[in-house]
């Protein structure tokens, strides 16, 4: 059995193993998150989207990266490093703090929430909005500081998958890091 194979298998198994208990609320934002010690570098192992064409097919597909950084008192920059089918590509972005939700945006570059649902500060769910000339899409990022994850925080990314009907799309990320340390600080 190849390492896909095995992926895929115990992927199968986190989602069974949640589809039989009832739905949780989905977590929420606290306003009190420390956003110092959630910046930094964190790799993306997992992936759930609703856009269809998200990520590249299976043979291109490499673990993604994140670097989070307050910018300013109010302001985030985030980058975001993934393979696409035109190889590995980062985004940059400056989201500003919502005044009335616990969440980021930046509408005029088509980010219309970034949301931490979920952090330990060695792993994390984040959720993110997006939506651009009528094409709405909803992404769930699973983040850690390592290449690797424990099953505890990965059966937690898959039960917020299965809250927010978004478990038909998830794909754990092979383990090959060289889109990822492209912005490696």
């Amino acid at each position: 059995m190849g390492p896909g194979s095995l992926l895929s298998g115990l992927l199968s198994a986190l989602v069974l193993a949640t589809g039989s208990q009832p739905q949780e609320q989905l977590p929420r934002e606290s306003h009190i998150l420390n956003w110092n010690k959630f910046s930094g570098f964190w790799y993306i192992l997992a992936v759930a989207s609703d856009d269809q064409g998200f990520l590249p097919g299976r043979e291109r597909r490499k673990l993604g990266a994140s670097l989070v950084k307050v910018h300013k008192a109010g302001q985030l920059r985030v980058v975001l490093a993934f393979s696409r089918s035109q190889g590995c590509q980062a985004h940059t972005v400056i989201l500003r703090k919502d005044r009335k939700k616990a969440m980021f945006r930046n509408t005029l570059k088509g980010v219309e929430g970034f949301h931490v649902l979920s952090t330990d500060y060695s792993s994390g769910v984040v959720y993110v909005r997006l939506g651009r000339a009528g094409h709405a899409s909803r992404t769930l990022l699973f983040f850690s500081r390592q290449s690797m994850s424990s099953f505890p925080s990965m059966k937690k990314f898959v039960d917020i998958c299965e809250i927010l009907e978004l478990a038909n799309g998830v794909t754990v990320l092979p383990k090959d890091a060289s889109c990822a340390h492209t912005i490696r600080p």
